[in-house]
């Protein structure tokens, strides 16, 4: 390096650069802060993603020639655009997520040299990908489980979301079976309370559930949340095995991909399934111009092994648009996902199972049909205030989602079934196709 030179941002730049079978390429989203130019900009993102630091070193080894990152694909836009850096394989400790995230996800989005910066996805190598396992049941094993082939699973959070004492949720919980729905589901911010302990939660959910699966011949189950410091979790995660729970509960971005790789082994020596929340997600991804996106925290709790993640509905009560629903799903769903830009790259999954994308926020049976054009039959469900709050309680309000299910299913209009259906007559003359803010 010239001894004058300050700053070598500008070395992790090659437009000409053909990435290799083995870099991981991210694309991101940027907008340099005044006075920064475009090339400073994507130098930097590379440079502190990588092997950079800010001023030129006296002496380099070798083999950190190797290491850099590369900004390989510039597209202006604005006061911006997107540009694609290629991440050597040598980069990343295998298996680690963790080490992943603290690298493109990590420093770059606190320099000042620039105004925004948005992590839009990551396309991962076999060389990377081949150390993570997914799933453990993944979709087919999900619905292999239940039986059920032909619709959506179901499920619903006794609401308000927290309050409830042990008994009452397991009481309501009963009632969200029997009107014909397969699971019930702890929200986030519930785990073990004064008035709401987990194990006696999880108990008396175990009776109700056994007494509905009797009385309907259907499998029930339960989202439960396991939600704690990591050797707890696994304490929670062996009690709900004990009781014969398929599902735990994890707010997978509160706890962190460490301690969701961790109880996905352990959830795997149960045969267990990993229902994942997304609390706090907004705070990074909701932004669009900043942060990373909805799909880039699916596609990496996918691969360390989620069955299912909260994706958004386009329609409820949370911010999300009816392509970034799609993108969610497609990148849980497909086996090989093709790139979209800008908003997907192209992702072969190999042994990665598919996992399920999961509807929730402020739905009811009158906005069912829309889930069903957004995610097709292959989604999770979730009917919450919108079945607590029928007219006549929990069950009837079960059964007008199941019937809004049914309906569509038959390629008959809502307001028709509803002629010959009471439970959905009442939940469209209460609610109607009413999209919650």
């Amino acid at each position: 390096m010239h001894e004058k030179k300050v700053e070598w941002y500008l070395d992790f730049i090659d437009l000409k650069y053909k990435p290799k079978k083995t870099d991981l390429k991210v694309l991101f989203y940027f907008e340099p802060a005044k006075g920064i130019t475009v090339n400073d900009a994507i130098g930097r993102i590379a440079s502190e993603s990588s092997t950079g630091t800010w001023t030129t070193l006296f002496k380099l080894p070798k083999r950190m020639k190797n290491l850099m990152a590369i900004a390989y694909d510039l597209k202006l836009k604005g006061n911006g655009g997107f540009v694609k850096v290629a991440y050597p394989l040598g980069l990343w400790e295998q298996g680690n997520v963790p080490q992943l995230l603290s690298g493109i996800a990590g420093n770059i989005f606190g320099m000042k040299a620039l105004k925004n910066l948005r992590l839009i996805d990551v396309s991962l190598p076999h060389e990377y990908i081949k150390n993570f396992k997914g799933p453990n049941l993944g979709i087919s094993g999900l619905r292999k489980y239940f039986k059920v082939y032909d619709r959506p699973l179901t499920g619903a959070v006794p609401k308000p979301k927290i309050g409830f004492s042990s008994e009452e949720h397991a009481k309501i919980g009963y009632e969200t079976w029997m009107g014909g729905f397969d699971c019930v589901k702890d929200d986030e911010n519930l785990s073990s309370t004064s008035f709401n302990n987990f194990y006696k939660r999880v108990s008396l959910l175990a009776k109700m559930r056994d007494k509905a699966e009797k009385e309907t011949g259907e499998v029930k189950d339960a989202f439960i949340n396991i939600t704690a410091e990591t050797e707890e979790m696994k304490k929670r995660a062996k009690t709900l095995y004990n009781y014969g729970f398929k599902y735990a509960m994890i707010d997978v971005v509160v706890t962190g991909t460490s301690a969701v790789q961790t109880l996905r082994e352990v959830l795997r020596d149960y045969d267990m399934a990993i229902h994942a929340h997304r609390a706090m997600h907004a705070s990074f991804d909701r932004n669009p111009k900043h942060g990373i996106t909805m799909q880039f925290l699916a596609k990496i709790m996918r691969l360390i092994g989620v069955e299912q993640i909260h994706s958004g509905t386009a329609v409820g009560k949370l911010v999300s648009t009816k392509k970034e629903v799609k993108v969610v799903a497609e990148t849980l769903r497909e086996k090989n996902v093709k790139e979209d830009f800008p908003h997907l790259l192209d992702q072969n999954w190999e042994h990665i199972k598919p996992a399920f994308p999961v509807s929730s926020g402020g739905m009811h049976p009158g906005l069912i049909p829309e889930e069903f054009k957004i995610f097709g039959k292959d989604f999770v469900l979730l009917v919450s205030g919108g079945i607590h709050g029928h007219p006549r309680g929990t069950r009837a309000g079960a059964m007008a989602a199941m019937q809004a299910i049914e309906a569509v299913k038959k390629e008959i209009p809502l307001e028709e079934y509803a002629k010959t259906h009471k439970e959905l007559k009442e939940a469209l003359q209460k609610w109607g196709r009413m999209k919650p803010k």
